[in-house]
C-alpha cells in the first residue's frame, strides 16, 4: 500500500524528465539526419514545428497541476498516517517538522527540523482571547518526555518571546532568553480521535488558502504555506519549460550522441531542481516574496530555452 501511494509522487518528477529526454532524442535524431535543414529549406519555421510540442508540454503541465493539487497530497497524507499508526503513540509523536501543529492545548507550533529529540527553527504561537497572540521563537531546542502520558516538555535555546502588554494589548515587549522550558499538554479531543495534522505539501490549494486565512486571525506567519501554494503551480510547469529548452539542445547535440544527450538531460534536471530547492529555502526565510522565488527556476530555464531556440532558427 505504501508503494502504491508513492507512485503519483514519482510521476510528478518522471513526467517532466521523460519529456525533456524525449525532446533531446527526437530533435537530436532530426538534426543528425539533416531533417531540420530540409524543414527550414522548405520554408517551415522552427517555431511552427515547436508550437505543437510546446502545447503538449502545456497540457502535461495542466495535468500535473491536477496531480499536485488533488492526488499527490491525499496519497502522501494517507501514507504518512499508515506509518504513524504503526508506531506507539506518545505526546512527542505529535511534534512533526514542516507543519502547523495544533494538537497541544492553547498553542500553535511550527518546527523546521526535528532530528530525534533535537529541534531547529521553533516557532510557538499562543492565541489569547483578550490579548494579542504571544509569539516565542527559538533557534533550537529539544523535547523531554514526561511520565505524564498526555504531556511533553520543550527546552528552547537562544530565542525571544514577544509578550503582549496587559495594559495595552496592541503593544509588545520582547524578552530574550538562553534557555526556556515550556510544558505542552495534548488536546484530549484530538488524541482520542486519532487526528493527524496535514503538512503544507499534503494540502490542496483550497485547504492552503483556508489555513492561511485561519492562522492569519492569530497573526501567525505562514511562509511555508504560501511557498507550498506557489511551488505546486511552479513545479507543474516543468514539463512545458523542459520542452522549450529540450528542442534547441536536441538540435545542437545531433544524432549519434545519445550519451551526451542523456548527460545534458541529467544536467538540466539537476540544475532545475537545485534552483527550486534554493528558491524554497530563500522563500521560507522571508527574503522577498515567495511568488518571485517559486517561479524563478521556470523563468531562468525558460528564458535560456527561448534564447537557444532563437539562435537555432537564426543559424
Amino acid at each position: 500500500r505504501l508503494f502504491l501511494y508513492l507512485i503519483p509522487f514519482l510521476l510528478s518528477y518522471t513526467i517532466p524528465m521523460s519529456i525533456l529526454t524525449s525532446a533531446l532524442l527526437v530533435f537530436g535524431r532530426l538534426s543528425g539526419d539533416n531533417e531540420i535543414v530540409a524543414i527550414k529549406a522548405s520554408g517551415i519555421n522552427i517555431y511552427r514545428l515547436s508550437s505543437p510540442l510546446i502545447l503538449i508540454g502545456l497540457l502535461f503541465s495542466l495535468l500535473s497541476i491536477a496531480l499536485n493539487n488533488d492526488i499527490i497530497p491525499n496519497m502522501h497524507f494517507e501514507s504518512r498516517k499508515i506509518v504513524k499508526n504503526i508506531g506507539v503513540k506518545t505526546p512527542a509523536a505529535y511534534l512533526e517538522p514542516g507543519t502547523f501543529i495544533k494538537s497541544f492545548k492553547g498553542y500553535i507550533i511550527f518546527i523546521h527540523e526535528i532530528d530525534r529529540n533535537k529541534l531547529k527553527g521553533v516557532r510557538i504561537y499562543q492565541p489569547q482571547d483578550e490579548l494579542s497572540t504571544r509569539t516565542i521563537i527559538a533557534e533550537k531546542g529539544e523535547f523531554i518526555t514526561l511520565d505524564n502520558q498526555n504531556a511533553v516538555k520543550l527546552k528552547l535555546i537562544n530565542g525571544t518571546s514577544d509578550e503582549p502588554n496587559p495594559k495595552n494589548p496592541t503593544n509588545f515587549y520582547k524578552l530574550n532568553f538562553k534557555t526556556y522550558y515550556l510544558t505542552l499538554n495534548v488536546d484530549e479531543s484530538i488524541a482520542s480521535s486519532g487526528y493527524t495534522e496535514k503538512k503544507p505539501k499534503e494540502m490542496t490549494f483550497q485547504e492552503i488558502k483556508n489555513e492561511i486565512k485561519k492562522l492569519g486571525r492569530y497573526h501567525v506567519d505562514t511562509p511555508s504555506l504560501v511557498t507550498e501554494f506557489h511551488r505546486k503551480i511552479s513545479i507543474s510547469f516543468a514539463s512545458m519549460v523542459f520542452i522549450i529548452i529540450g528542442i534547441p539542445l536536441g538540435i545542437f547535440t545531433r544524432r549519434g550522441e545519445k550519451t551526451i544527450q542523456f548527460a545534458i538531460a541529467l544536467g538540466v534536471i539537476v540544475v532545475y531542481y537545485l534552483l527550486m530547492a534554493l528558491s524554497i529555502a530563500l522563500s521560507l526565510k522571508g527574503i522577498w516574496s515567495p511568488c518571485f522565488w517559486m517561479y524563478l527556476p521556470n523563468i531562468i530555464i525558460g528564458v535560456i530555452g527561448i534564447i537557444l531556440l532563437r539562435k537555432t532558427i537564426e543559424s
